[in-house]
């Protein structure tokens, strides 16, 4: 959303649906933290983690060789495009998630009173995903009206 608001820089489809997957990451990862005696937060985490990294590997794998006439969409940020940095946050997403169910198995329960301080954290955590998903869904509001999306500007505001 930087790239979009401080670059000028129109997601494409592709790239709005990966921000729907990395959503869902964030909230998986938010239950795991404020629901530790299940792995249900873990299990969303994952299915998330997946989805991003097969759309984010169909886009890079269409854009590895641009088309004639079609130029590489989007600035690199430390000599990758978005959508690698999509494959790369999937792919260690996969792995963390991975390692640390070999490492720690299944969680044990806690009592009430020793609620670690990471599930307090998690409030705040939660708020600011929400907030960030609530900006997302006005830009995209703005980008494609209720109709088809398109990188050539925004609908509402054109």
């Amino acid at each position: 959303m930087v790239m979009q608001f401080a670059f000028g820089e129109i997601p494409c489809p592709l790239c709005l649906l990966q921000r729907v997957a990395m959503f869902g990451c964030c909230f998986g990862l938010l239950q795991q933290l404020r629901a530790r005696e299940s792995e249900r937060g873990g299990g969303i985490a994952l299915l998330f983690a997946l989805l991003l990294l097969v759309i984010a590997a169909r886009q890079t794998l269409l854009d590895i060789v641009p088309r004639p006439g079609h130029a590489y969409i989007g600035t690199a940020v430390f000599g990758l495009h978005m959508p690698v940095w999509s494959v790369v946050i999937a792919v260690s997403l996969l792995l963390a998630l991975a390692l640390r169910l070999t490492v720690f198995g299944a969680p044990r329960p806690l009592p009430p009173a020793a609620r670690p301080p990471l599930a307090q954290a998690a409030r705040l955590l939660e708020f600011y995903v929400v907030l960030i998903c609530a900006l997302n869904l006005a830009s995209v509001v703005f980008q494609c009206g209720l109709g088809e999306c398109h990188t050539s500007g925004y609908r509402l505001l054109t």
